[in-house]
Parts: C-alpha cells; structure tokens; sequence
C-alpha cells in the first residue's frame, strides 16, 4: 500500500469551506451549532435538517464556513436529502469534508466515508457520541481508523462544549495538511459490495466490544413503544400524561400572569394620558394592550409547560417511534409514511411543517402532506382548545381535583386524535381523487434512546418555540386589537360596525351551531389563530373592548349569557381544528408549491370539512333536543 504523504501549506489559509457530512441522527446539527455559535433545531430523529445551512466561526488567524448537509446513507440520488448533499460535494468542491459518524452504530456510517473517499480525498473523519458508545461497552481506536483510512479521525461527545473547542482545535491543524489517498482505497471505495466488506473489515479492526447484550434496555423500550398492540397504546399514554400535566399547571399560572398583566393597566393609561389625547390613549391601552395582555395571560400557560413536555419526548427519540407507528395507516391511505414525521411538526407550526414536507421526495405525496398538514392543531390552535375545554369542564369544583383535570386531559386527547384522524381521511380522500398514485417506499431510522439534555430542552422549548410563537402572536395581537377596537367604536347605521358584520354571518353561523361573532373572530384571526377568543370577547361586551376578567369563571359567565350551549363548544371545537390554515401557513405553502391552485385547495379543503362536519353536529343535537323534549 502507498505511503500518505502529509506536508504543510507554505503560506497561512486565511480562510476555507468545510461541508458537514453523515448519515441521518448522528449528530451533524450539534456540531454544526457547537462550531458557529447558530441555532439550528436539533432533534434525536432523522429528518430534522433539509435544506443547506450555513455558518461562520474564526480560529486563530482562519476563518472556517460551515455547512450543513441534509443526512444521507449515500451519496447515490434516490432521495432529495442525498442528491442535494452529493451535488454539494460534487459541484461545489469544499476546501474539506468533516464526516460525521455515530460511535454506536459505526460500521454502517462507514460505507458513506468510504463513498466520499472516492468523491475527495479531503476528508476529516469525526466520531461523535462516544459516550454513548462507552455505556454500551463499545470501545472505538481512532488512531486504528487513521492508520487504516489515511485520514484524520477524532472521536468527541458534541454535546460537551471543551470537546467542540478541540474539535476546533483539531480541524485548524488538519486545514494545513493533505493526504494523498491510495489508490487501491479509492477503487475499493467505488465498488459497493467491496465497500461494504471493507467497512466491516475496518469495524473488526477498529472496535473492541465489551458488553455483548442479546436483549439490550433500547429493545426492551422498542417492544413495548413499537409494539403491535403496545405502540398506539402508549403513544396515547404519554399524550395524555402531557397533557394531564398541562392542563393541571395552566391555570394556576394563567390567573398569577393575568392579574400581574391587567394591574399595570391603570398605570400605563396614565402614563400614556399625559402626552396623548383620551381616545387615543383608549385605543392604545384598551385596544391594543388589552388585547395583548389576555394573549399572553392565557396563551403562555399552556405553552410554557407543553413544549417542554413534548420536547423531552423528541430529544429522548420517542417521536420517531410514534412515526412508525403510525405508518401503516399512512400506508393504507396511499401516502407516504414520512408524512408522520410533518405532521408531528404541525404540532409546533403548519408553516414549519409545510416546509418539512421537502423530506417526501414523491410530488404527489408530497402535495398531499403539504394540503393536509393543518388537520393537526398547531400552536396558535392549542391554546384556544385548551380555554374552551377548561370554561366548559371546570366551572364546577370537583370533588377530586386531579381525576378532574385527568378527564379535561383524556378530552384533549381526544380532541388531538381527532385532527390525527382527519388527516388520515383527508390524504385518502385526496389520494382517491385529485391525486392519485401508489404509495411509495418509505425507510425511518430509529435513534437510540438518549438521556435528555435538561439545559438544551428549556433553551429551545422556551426560546425557539414559547417565545417564537408568543412573539407571533403578540405582532398580530396588537393590530388585531387595534382593528377591533376601530370596529366596536365606529358607528354605522346606529351600530357598531362589528356588530353589524357579525349579524350579517349569523344565519349562515347558526347553522353550523356558532354564531357570526365566533365566524368573524375566525375570519379575522386570519394572521394568527391565538387572537381568536380575544376577538370574541371584545365582540360579546357592551363596553366596545375587552373587559378585565378576573378569572375564567366570568368569562364562562359571558359566554353562557351569549347563548353558548354544549353544542356551541362542540362545534367550536370542530371548527377550531377544521378551519383554513393562517396566513403564514397559506404563505409558506404558496412558496413550497409555486401554485395558487393548490393554496386555494389546501384553504378550501379543512374549511369545507369544518363547515360540514359542524352543519351534522348541529343537526345532531337538534334532533336529541327534539327528541328530549318530546319525550318530556
């Protein structure tokens, strides 16, 4: 075999390209965020990262760009994450290739080392989790690898931040060499039976196995998680101790946060009544201030608990499991299976999970997670279902609080299943209809379990979900309270010129058990759905803003002298999940489709489902109405 010969540049590099390359959940997003300082969302499953992310760090006197590819298992272009890296690191030609390999499950990371070899010989072999590799009596040589593959190899657990410094290290002493690979390496590389045969060869040299376990902790959780009769059982399990526990710290929360908000209310008026005239101080603090104040009061409860919740779960590799299961019934439905995985997004965002869609690599099914990814209730919906549920459920004190809350938990459980299920039928429907095809193959890599890392779920639970989307809403708060206080203060035939649109919709309203207040706070929530309530209280008062509720049980008060019944909150929920997609979600899938068309239906779709579930609904309690009272 040929001699590597390493020399060093005879002048500095003042700067170079390093594409991050690896197989899907071995980490590539940590360590791209590790080494730039960014924030790429990471996640323990494949599938996270989908397009090109780019970043920037300095060490010494060099600076470094990073980027990010997609996850792949080759560099062969059978799906749009493995042809957008492979033309990355044909076409563009980075100064080096960082491969990023899992400890644990090396010997199958190394056949895409051995495809890159064979596409440049700038390769920079970085093992990560090796302290997960230690715990599973899995003991890697690095230097063996270095030895046999004729590149720099080093081994690192990216979460540890002295091993990002060293990865740095590492890296800015490698720019200055290069190696020339042999020639008998390269052709063995490009030949994918005796690729494979030498990555196992190159695995038994390599790795010292000591605890060998026939029946290992992860297999025992996959039998129970990934069950045939288990998996669904406790996929619902979990949602429900999710949502048990949120439901149980919500309020208490929602009522400190509310009065802390609504007591700075007389202060900020005065402040604000010394420099600007009366009515627009009104509009200002009890438009707009107002409006935001109960958003935050209500909405930042619920999420604040939620999404921790639901992020330990995927930084635990929980989520792709309930992928898998879920994937027959996609399959069954003539869709894709990886459409579980954007519609577990959609939990967070629709417009987030319309722009995961890019993972499906058939247009059609594609196209049909894009049109049904808003079945699911996002963020801005959750809330909403959370107050109507707790108005109706908890007006009345129970006689033991926690199976009372344990209840409200089992109906949003309910209420979610019920947005699951109507994705399944809306993708089969579509697959009957408009688009028709076979279902094509779909290959889900399920990560290891991994301890959760406590400090990085509340960053990004916090950061990049409560506060991303409470600033979202807040934005279209502040106008929607603006606009509504307008609306409530313009006279118009001796009428506001809300109440007169809203009894314009009420007919068509009643017939789907609402009425034109709740249909037009809809309309309106268009820019986001956590204004909805706030609109329909605005609406519902005679003081033409919103009134400072000092517990939920005044606002039950005001809905049921609003004529709200079972079947109003019935439809309300049906309608809260089964209506049109926001406007940043009609936006996002405008620009993932390049088609007003397929907009068009993917806001018609949900709204026409809605509209007709709620028309039966109402009919349905009509006639057990009638019924009563006959029978009486």
């Amino acid at each position: 075999m040929e001699v590597v010969i390493l020399y060093l540049h005879s002048e500095p590099v003042s700067s170079c390209t390093i594409a991050l390359a690896g197989n899907p959940n071995v980490g590539k997003s940590t360590i791209f965020n590790g080494l730039t300082g960014m924030h790429q969302h990471t996640g323990n499953w494949s599938g996270k990262t989908v397009s090109l992310a780019t970043g920037h760090c300095a060490v010494g006197k060099h600076l470094y760009t990073f980027t990010d590819l997609p996850g792949c298992y080759s560099l062969h272009a059978c799906s749009e994450e493995e042809r957008l890296a492979g033309a990355c690191l044909r076409e563009t030609a980075p100064d080096g290739v960082l491969v990023i390999c899992d400890a644990v499950c090396l010997e199958r990371n190394l056949n895409l080392v051995l495809q890159i070899l064979s596409v440049t010989a700038n390769v920079i072999l970085c093992i990560n989790l090796m302290d997960q590799a230690a715990k599973k009596g899995i003991h890697i040589s690095c230097s063996t690898l270095e030895k046999e593959l004729h590149i720099p190899v080093i081994g690192i657990t990216a979460r540890r931040k002295r091993e990002i410094r060293r990865l740095k290290q590492f890296l800015d002493a490698c720019m200055f060499q290069k190696a020339i690979v042999p020639p008998m390496l390269k052709k063995l590389s490009e030949d994918p039976i005796p690729r494979a045969e030498m990555a196992s060869e190159l695995y038994q040299k390599a790795v010292r196995l000591e605890k060998p376990d026939t029946r290992s902790f992860d297999g025992t959780l996959d039998y129970l998680f990934t069950g045939k009769y288990t998996g669904i059982f406790c996929m619902l399990l979990l949602l429900l101790c999710i949502f048990w526990i949120t439901l149980l710290g919500a309020n208490y929360i929602s009522s400190r946060l509310h009065n802390l908000l609504f007591r700075l209310e007389p202060w900020l008026y005065e402040q604000f009544s010394l420099l600007l005239p009366e009515k627009l101080c009104q509009l200002l603090i009890q438009g707009c201030y107002r409006v935001t104040a109960w958003v935050v009061s209500v909405m930042l409860p619920p999420m604040a608990l939620f999404f921790p919740l639901f992020t330990l779960l995927e930084d635990f590799g929980y989520l792709p499991r309930a992928a898998f299961n879920m994937d027959c019934c996609f399959s069954r439905c003539k869709a894709c299976g990886k459409q579980a995985l954007t519609m577990l997004m959609g939990f967070g965002c629709n417009a987030v999970g319309v722009t995961g869609c890019r993972i499906v690599d058939s247009p059609r099914e594609r196209l049909i997670a894009i049109l049904t990814n808003s079945f699911v209730p996002c963020n801005g919906r959750f809330p909403t279902i959370l107050v109507v549920l707790v108005l109706f459920f908890t007006t009345k004190k129970a006689t033991c609080p926690l199976l009372h809350t344990l209840w409200l938990a089992l109906l949003l459980t309910c209420v979610i299943l019920f947005g699951v299920l109507m994705t399944f039928f809306s993708s089969w429907l579509l697959s009957k209809t408009v688009l028709k095809g076979v279902p094509s193959s779909f290959v889900l890599e399920l990560p290891p379990y991994r301890k959760p890392q406590i400090c990085s779920v509340l960053l990004h639970s916090v950061v990049h979900r409560t506060l991303l989307v409470l600033t979202r809403a807040v934005t279209a708060a502040i106008p929607a309270g603006l606009l509504i206080w307008l609306m409530a203060n313009t006279m118009a035939g001796g009428q506001t010129l809300l109440t007169r649109i809203s009894a314009c919709l009420d007919p068509f309203a009643r017939l789907l058990g609402l009425d034109g207040t709740i249909l037009l706070a809809f309309i309106l929530g268009i820019p986001a759905n956590e204004i909805v309530i706030p609109i329909i209280i605005m609406a519902y008062t005679s003081q033409s803003s919103l009134v400072d509720f000092k517990n939920l049980s005044t606002l039950h008060t005001l809905l049921l002298e609003q004529g709200w019944t079972l079947s109003t909150a019935v439809s309300m929920l049906i309608f809260s999940v089964l209506h049109w997609p926001c406007a940043t979600t009609l936006l996002t899938i405008k620009k993932e489709t390049h088609s007003w068309k397929w907009t068009a239906l993917a806001f018609l779709l949900p709204t026409c489902m809605g509209f007709l579930l709620c028309f039966l609904v109402t009919c349905m309690f009509y006639g057990f109405s009638c019924v009563y009272s006959f029978g009486g």
